[in-house]
């Protein structure tokens, strides 16, 4: 068994190193520190007239180098869920090349824009608790979202008034350039989770399950893309805040799963030889220290100190279950999917 997790490791290892290209102009996520920005708009003008292609032109102004400067932007809503629920809807941006040249955007055409929800004591500690998240993933799966967090100056645009906003967000780049990153493409059939690759699908099921996410869904794309890299489908997951990671006042419950709350832990991944549950466990214990500290590093951020508190020991009853052989079988191994 150990020699087989080996050879499995080495496997994944080659196919992590040849699989990454480096992109000439990653200076946005090669800096971790937030970008300040300023925008200004209507977010009623926002959820009502904009659509899949119908976007709306701002000024976006940014701190770097020194020095503010301003580019042009189209914005427009995401997430139908979001635009009846939260106060502000989360953004897709697009910025034409022009504008990008020779900026810390270069490179990034199209990009998502990550708000907070609702108006809230907690709105911008959910911000933090979910790119935490994508974070993590970073750390345990080579095929992910970079990340960018922002520090947003937001004047809101209510007919001949404004009301100014701060607040944090975080920006994730386009998946076709994470695609290219990897010498791939991006997949949008659909596909069923046991075509795809095995390791990477169980890194992706153990990360849902630590975040105790059941608001996804790798075979119908719902949260999640997929890639094409070296003739292997490659699941790539997005959108963690419906979890019990972070916990948001407006979270519903799959109560088809039996479970009464975002914090009820099931595992939604597939069956698959016992090999690949085994690495993948031996891997994030490995790497346990490591993300512990990685997620530790953010606690001074959160403005209650109960929100980390919150998600860390949601993290270390994640560690509970993996480190325990009987839990590990009953909460994970026996409860993967076979339809």
């Amino acid at each position: 068994m150990k020699k087989q997790v080996i050879s499995l490791f080495i496997i994944l290892l080659s196919t992590i190193i040849s699989a990454q290209k480096p992109l000439k102009s990653d200076l946005l996520y090669s800096d971790q520190s937030p970008l300040e920005i300023k925008l200004s708009y209507s977010n009623k003008e926002m959820n009502q007239k904009t659509d899949d292609s119908t976007y709306i032109k701002v000024p976006m102004e940014f701190f770097h180098g020194d020095k503010w400067s301003t580019i042009e932007v189209r914005l427009r809503a995401r997430g139908n869920f979001r635009r009846n629920t939260c106060y502000f809807p989360p953004i897709k941006m697009k910025i034409k090349k022009d504008q990008t040249a020779g900026t810390i955007f270069e490179g990034n055409k199209t990009m998502k824009l990550v708000l907070p929800c609702k108006l809230e004591s907690e709105n911008n500690d959910n911000i933090l608790q979910e790119f935490i998240a994508y974070k993590i993933y970073e750390m345990v799966s080579p095929y992910h979202f970079k990340t960018k967090r922002v520090n947003i100056d937001f004047n809101e645009i209510r007919g001949k008034k404004t009301k100014n906003f701060k607040l944090k967000g975080f920006l994730i780049e386009d998946d076709k350039r994470v695609a290219k990153r990897h010498e791939g493409k991006v997949f949008e059939r659909f596909v069923h989770p046991m075509g795809m690759q095995h390791l990477t699908s169980v890194h992706n099921a153990f990360f849902q399950f630590l975040l105790g996410n059941t608001d996804f869904s790798v075979a119908y794309q719902h949260n999640g893309k997929l890639l094409y890299v070296d003739k292997q489908i490659i699941p790539l997951p997005y959108d963690f805040d419906m979890t019990g990671w972070v916990n948001p006042s407006y979270a519903t419950v799959n109560q088809s799963l039996g479970i009464k709350s975002v914090q009820e832990r099931v595992y939604r991944g597939f069956k698959r030889e016992q090999k690949y549950f085994d690495q993948v466990r031996s891997e994030f214990i490995s790497r346990k220290t490591e993300l512990l500290d990685m997620v530790s590093s953010f606690k001074s951020e959160f403005s209650n100190p109960k929100e980390f508190e919150n998600m860390f020991e949601f993290m270390n009853d994640f560690y509970e279950i993996l480190e325990d052989d009987s839990k590990f079988d009953k909460r994970i191994v026996s409860q993967a999917r076979t339809k």
